[in-house]
């Protein structure tokens, strides 16, 4: 009986106490974010990274040469959209950071400032046309920052990105 009044016991503690109905915040908002910024750490001095190389997927595919420099031609920075996927597609516009950046634009690079994350997915990919303005100049900084739209707003902790473009 002392044995049945035990497991009873720890039967009871055990029923009442395991199953705690729980309420886990939902992430609702709609953010997105550099995929360079995320996996790479800042700049000395900065709280953003500073880019001397292609990024991992464009390099993989398009390129033999993995420094950044006059001669890249399109350099392709893909842009994480935290969120869960929506049925429509999202443009948002990001910015050329002036205190942060020593390029040209026309002369180092160009750029659309507006990009668009298609429909059903998490990623969209930001075109910047790296042009070769000859040798003889040392390197420049171009550094970019998420802007958004209505809906989609940039995350603060991983919004600016910095590319170094070597001119040699």
């Amino acid at each position: 009986m002392k044995k049945f009044i035990g497991f009873f016991l720890v039967f009871v503690c055990l029923y009442t106490s395991s199953c705690l109905e729980q309420e886990f915040p939902l992430f609702e908002d709609s953010l997105i974010e550099w995929d360079a910024t995320v996996v790479n750490s800042p700049a000395l001095g900065k709280d953003f990274p500073l880019l001397l190389r292609v990024p991992r997927p464009t390099f993989a595919i398009s390129t033999s040469d993995p420094l950044i420099t006059r001669r890249t031609g399109q350099l392709s920075l893909r842009v994480n959209f935290v969120s869960p996927q929506k049925a429509n597609e999202e443009n948002f516009t990001y910015r050329v950071i002036a205190d942060e950046t020593s390029a040209v634009e026309g002369v180092h690079y160009n750029i659309s400032g507006q990009a668009v994350i298609p429909a059903k997915s998490n990623f969209a990919d930001v075109q910047i046309e790296i042009l070769d303005s000859g040798a003889g100049t040392g390197p420049v900084d171009l550094v970019l920052e998420l802007v958004g739209n209505t809906t989609v707003k940039p995350s603060e902790r991983y919004k600016k990105v910095g590319v170094r473009i070597s001119q040699q």
